[in-house]
């Protein structure tokens, strides 16, 4: 097992890290053929985020009316300009061109510390964001997740994304590893496609409501091994809850 220090040194000097909302075309993950992403209770609180018409983000349902994504999902990659929020439409639990619920967006706060395109690993740590649903979901229909502010190296975790090229079904990768911690950037095994951004890093527990630690920011590469990069949730999160409802 590699110490967290030297995985760290090995990030900073060497590693290229790719926004995953951009539309490049490469290809799918496919979903453990023994657990298929219907098997994991709560997977309908993920959805596609549909930017403006023109790209794509995961975002996951934390409350009623929020949706927790990646920051950079917010901008446009051509012009670094904000993208106006009422052009966002989230789509929870679509599957197979079907959607559990659709909402629009109506706000959207960033973490504080966040700037976009600045680069380094220090600002994946703040790249998480708020959006607020023009009508909430029904609670009924949708439960929202839950949060977990506990991620620790060694942890075992899942990943439901959605990506260009297979943007109407979602991927479950299971049994990923939490290989480092880093401030508030996490490090795992789970490889992930465009599109993935803002996806839900879970906490693996068989037979209990899985639990958000991490949003997606990135993927990367330590020599020839395929990584991910996210954002540990903390406190901030709840400001920007508060903030955005």
């Amino acid at each position: 097992m590699w110490k967290v220090e030297w995985m760290t040194m090995r990030l900073r000097a060497a590693f290229a890290a790719v926004c995953l909302s951009l539309g490049m075309p490469v290809g799918a993950l496919a979903e453990d053929s023994r657990y298929g992403v219907n098997a994991m209770p709560g997977w309908e609180a993920v959805g596609r985020l549909n930017i403006a018409g023109r790209n794509m983000c995961t975002g996951s349902l934390v409350a009623h009316n929020l949706v927790l994504t990646a920051a950079h999902c917010l901008f446009d990659p051509a012009t670094g300009r904000r993208v106006d929020p009422t052009r966002i439409k989230f789509e929870a639990g679509l599957y197979g061109g079907s959607a559990k619920a659709s909402r629009t967006v109506s706000k959207a706060v960033l973490h504080p510390g966040y700037r976009f395109g600045s680069g380094g690993i220090a600002q994946i740590g703040t790249d998480i964001a708020v959006l607020r649903l023009s009508t909430p979901i029904d609670s009924r229909q949708i439960r929202p997740l839950s949060l977990s502010w506990q991620a620790s190296r060694g942890d075992i975790v899942d990943v439901v994304s959605y990506s260009h090229n297979r943007a109407t079904t979602p991927s479950l990768q299971r049994g990923c590893e939490v290989l480092a911690k880093q401030n508030q950037t996490l490090v795992t095994s789970c490889q992930v496609d465009y599109g993935a951004s803002g996806s839900p890093v879970f906490e693996a527990a068989p037979g209990h409501a899985p639990r958000l630690v991490s949003v997606i920011s990135s993927k990367a590469a330590i020599g020839a091994r395929r990584v991910s990069l996210g954002s540990v949730l903390d406190g901030t999160l709840r400001a920007l809850m508060q903030s955005a409802g």
